[in-house]
């Protein structure tokens, strides 16, 4: 009997060297640039800084596939917000996971 998985999940793929980048443009064309680049260049820096500790890049691809599906979701989440839907059908997430300390 091996100790082995007979099955190990294959790690998403890495983004493409200029998807910094080419987010950063992404961010600064949305209404919510403002708000959004000082918070990107904050996690990027930080990622930078952990990836030069580490010598892995895994924190940078993580902050860019966070900001890609960040801004791939702004539109519907915009929509969402300004489509008058009602959302009185959720459930508190106090309810759900009780107190938070």
């Amino acid at each position: 009997m091996s100790a082995q998985p007979e099955f190990a999940p294959v790690p998403p793929a890495a983004p493409a060297p200029a998807a910094a980048a080419r987010l950063l443009t992404r961010i600064r064309a949305d209404h919510r640039a403002e708000r959004w680049q000082p918070a990107f260049e904050r996690d990027w820096a930080k990622a930078l800084e952990d990836s030069r500790q580490t010598y892995d890049l895994t924190p940078l691809h993580h902050v860019v596939r966070t900001w890609q599906n960040r801004l791939d979701t702004a539109p519907a989440v915009d929509a969402f917000t300004s489509g008058a839907l009602d959302d009185e059908d959720g459930i508190d997430l106090d309810q759900v996971l009780g107190a938070r300390r």
